[in-house]
């Protein structure tokens, strides 16, 4: 019996590494239970997979779970730009194919979650469902200035003159009295990001427009987003469902911008949800 409850562990949390097509070594966790559905998690700018933890935790029993360091981000390399999202989506096609993984369930938070439109886009016969969370297909017409300045400002000034900033923006004030570790530990996964690759990856969210490619998505899709959300706004959340065709809009309350951190149960749920719509 022991041995049989082993053998449905897929793994346990410790990084593995894998390598992209054109040779970045790219991190990443493996977690839940072989022969569940599977799902790719795709995290947001400048921190790293462990973004997930609490929904890879709640997703245990239910799911085979794969949590991406993105490139550029984490213990993945670092390589000089440019950085694209179809990049990044191919990153995560050459995991799941070193896996033989052939179709998921793709989630992504924020930046991961314009991932995961290019993912499903470039790869609508892997993807089984998406969960667009805290995200957007576009960022306006001033992206490109605003995420240069974000850009130039850690430059100049470094990753702690921007801490109060992203504190703020990515988590909720009741969170952040409750749980100052939890939110002092991703300051310090911010604080250590490579200036260039996080240069890089800012001018890929400055130049993004995924409303064509996001418009042609056909797979049944949660697009979630925090009721505080002001990094991705309700109104982006709401252009996003708009442009999906087969998609919900969620909005959970009392939530900033990385709910995958500050409402895991919730998110769990959803992808649970759309696990259930795969098998009706």
């Amino acid at each position: 019996m022991q041995k049989n409850a082993i053998a449905q562990k897929a793994t346990s949390n410790e990084l593995s590494f894998a390598t992209a097509s054109d040779g970045t070594s790219i991190a990443y966790r493996r977690s839940g239970r072989s022969g569940k559905q599977k799902v790719l998690l795709l995290h947001s700018l400048a921190l790293d997979g462990t973004v997930w933890d609490g929904v890879a935790d709640e997703l245990d029993d239910d799911a085979e779970v794969i949590r991406i360091d993105c490139r550029g981000h984490g213990a993945s390399g670092k390589p000089p730009g440019p950085y694209t999202v179809d990049l990044l989506a191919e990153d995560a096609a050459d995991i799941l194919a070193l896996l033989g993984w052939e179709e998921v369930i793709v989630a992504g938070c924020s930046m991961g979650g314009c991932v995961a439109q290019a993912f499903a886009a470039n790869h609508p016969k892997r993807t089984a469902a998406l969960a667009l969370i805290d995200t957007t297909a576009w960022y306006g017409p001033t992206a490109l200035q605003d995420w240069d300045e974000r850009a130039k400002k850690a430059r100049a000034d470094g990753f702690a003159s921007m801490a109060q900033f992203q504190t703020t923006r990515w988590f909720g004030d009741a969170y952040r009295d409750r749980h100052p570790d939890i939110v002092q530990r991703y300051m310090t996964t911010f604080s250590g990001n490579d200036i260039d690759a996080y240069a890089s990856t800012c001018k890929m969210m400055g130049t993004l427009d995924l409303r064509v490619a996001s418009s042609t998505i056909k797979v049944p899709t949660a697009v979630i987003v925090g009721e505080e959300d002001y990094a991705a706004p309700l109104a982006m959340a709401k252009a996003l469902h708009g442009l999906v065709e087969d998609s919900t809009l969620t909005i959970l309350a009392n939530a900033r911008h990385l709910t995958p951190i500050e409402c895991p149960g919730p998110i769990a749920s959803e992808i649970r949800g759309l696990a259930a719509r795969l098998k009706n």
